[in-house]
């Protein structure tokens, strides 16, 4: 067989193969990344239903943060992206078929994504944090997050740990509810 043919071969194969499996897995990524598929467990449908009534979902802005761009790293970070994707989604389906919503205590999951939930997080929405709050006291708070001391560290969820996963008895909008006061302005200095 000449070069040419194995070239003419090789190109028709990668289509051929190549592009049905891209496709399938791109399909995938994007049924697998809703919020109504994440509800789709009884174990976080809980924790959805208090999404859907939170000023991430209903703001003035009409801006939605949904479960992936809060839990799960920023899509350009491809490796990261799939291998965090691939590994909450191993957790959850083990959790959901060894124990199910009895054993899933919701607080203990809220403690381990305060603790660990990284600033990037919050800041691949929230770029502008030293401009966003009118009162001096929140711009503070924010500048220390930004610029920490040398062994100091604070993170976004030291006072804004009630702000989404919050059950609540009706939506929160956030252009009528009275300023937003973070509930940890108060112990971050200390």
């Amino acid at each position: 067989m000449d070069r040419k043919t194995k070239s003419i071969l090789l190109i028709a194969f990668g289509i051929v193969i190549a592009f049905p499996i891209f496709s399938m897995t791109y399909y995938t990524m994007v049924r697998t990344s809703t919020p109504a598929f994440c509800g789709s467990c009884h174990e976080i449908s809980p924790a959805v239903m208090a999404w859907k009534s939170s000023t991430h979902v209903n703001n003035g802005q009409g801006f939605v943060a949904d479960c992936m761009d809060c839990h799960l790293p920023a899509p350009h970070d491809t490796f990261d992206f799939f291998y965090a994707k691939a590994a909450h989604g191993l957790k959850d389906v083990v959790a959901h078929f060894t124990g199910g919503a009895e054993t899933y205590d919701r607080q203990v999951m809220k403690e381990h994504v305060w603790s660990t939930m990284k600033n990037d997080q919050c800041m691949k929405c929230h770029r502008n944090l030293l401009h966003m709050p009118a009162k001096r006291g929140a711009m503070l708070a924010h500048r220390k997050v930004l610029y920490a001391n040398n062994g100091e560290e604070y993170r976004c969820t030291d006072c804004h740990r009630e702000l989404v996963h919050n059950d609540r008895q009706f939506y929160e909008y956030k252009q009528y509810n009275a300023p937003y006061r973070a509930n940890g302005l108060r112990t971050l200095g200390k």
